[in-house]
């Protein structure tokens, strides 16, 4: 894996917009069904809209009817990070960029074979790179 984003907030506030700031760095999350790429299906790479990174393939991207864009795997397995989020009293698993730390979504068992993952991603925290 390459190096290490790092910035300060002051750095990432100037270089993000209020909705991807407030994914990006503060966990947040976009409403359901109001996403960029929800019902987007263009060939691509899905990249972290912080800093770059490749995290996910166009051709992982299905419609899961959830309201996020979801992807059934990872670009590689390096690209994302993911640790426990016990917020809102519940357990998920949530997903960061590996590169910069940024808040993607959420990762659920109930996903398409073969891998039966739904990475539920926030549009705000992703820029498709058309191919």
């Amino acid at each position: 894996m390459s190096q290490k984003v790092k910035k300060t907030e002051a750095e990432w506030r100037r270089e993000l917009s209020p909705e991807q700031y407030e994914v990006l760095r503060e966990k947040g999350t976009e409403r359901p069904f109001t996403g960029e790429y929800d019902h987007t299906f263009e060939t691509g790479t899905y990249r972290c809209a912080g800093c770059g990174a490749e995290l996910f393939s166009s051709e992982a991207k299905y419609d899961s009817g959830c309201g996020w864009p979801a992807f059934s795997a990872a670009a590689a397995g390096e690209a994302i990070d993911e640790e426990t989020d016990a917020s809102y009293g519940m357990v998920r698993t949530e997903v960061l960029c590996s590169s910069c730390g940024g808040h993607l979504g959420h990762v659920f068992l109930d996903g398409p074979h073969p891998t039966g993952l739904r990475y539920c991603i926030n549009s705000a925290a992703l820029k498709l790179d058309e191919r």
